[in-house]
């Protein structure tokens, strides 16, 4: 039986570690599997996030073994380090293009279909808008023989050209109240050229960080004497 959000929907930790594994997976390969200690840094980024969060090494672990019980996560062994995987699309049963957007609206929040295909770049190129659209489409028509709908369009906020959509993995959403403007939607946020640059700047560090971690292990050394902070961190 697919996973049914309506049953047992997911937490915000959850979410947020199963769509950082989902994220690194395509933007990082060379850090993924995950450590649990780049998968927290990765949860907690300053940017590409919404809202922004401070999970802590224990609410992470806590989060990884949940999901491995919904068989959304699994653990891998590697350098003598622990490392996670996601297994969402066979766990939820979506393929590929769907499950890239439901990875992108866990991390950024309500999006339109328009802001989606910019922001799913690094992740999976989407042809046109009407090809996102159409993926959301079934996602929201998704019969419950299959676990029931997965994302929902809100109404249009005021002042708004086009409607956003939210995911369904954390259970039922308030589609009553609007969702404030996205970062990278507004005239005070950065441009989505911007954007993309600070996320690979992020990328860039995160694979150089665990190159290092792999150095270190082979020559017995210990990875986080200095660690190194991606941009955007604290």
């Amino acid at each position: 039986m697919p996973f049914d959000p309506a049953t047992r929907p997911l937490t915000p930790s959850e979410a947020r570690v199963l769509a950082t594994l989902m994220e690194k997976a395509r933007t990082v390969p060379d850090s993924y599997p995950m450590s649990l200690n780049g998968l927290v840094t990765g949860c907690n980024q300053k940017t590409s996030r919404d809202p922004v969060m401070n999970l802590s090494d224990a609410e992470a672990q806590e989060a990884l073994d949940s999901l491995k019980l919904l068989t959304l996560a699994f653990e891998s062994s590697g350098n003598r380090t622990t490392r996670w995987e996601h297994n969402f699309q066979r766990g939820v049963g979506v393929p590929e293009q769907s499950a890239v957007l439901l990875g992108l609206l866990m991390l950024r929040g309500p999006q339109t279909a328009g802001e989606l295909r910019i922001n799913a770049e690094r992740w999976y190129r989407f042809a046109d808008i009407s090809s996102v659209e159409a993926f959301l489409d079934e996602l929201q028509e998704r019969s419950a023989e299959k676990g029931g709908p997965l994302v929902v369009q809100l109404p249009r906020a005021p002042g708004a050209r086009e409607q956003r959509w939210a995911h369904l993995m954390c259970g039922p959403v308030d589609t009553s109240s609007s969702h404030a403007p996205q970062p990278g939607t507004g005239a005070a946020g950065p441009s989505p050229a911007l954007q993309a640059r600070v996320d690979a700047l992020e990328a860039e560090v995160a694979s150089l960080r665990a190159t290092v971690q792999r150095l270190c292990a082979e020559l017995g050394m210990a990875a986080d004497a200095a660690p190194m902070s991606p941009p955007g961190q604290e």
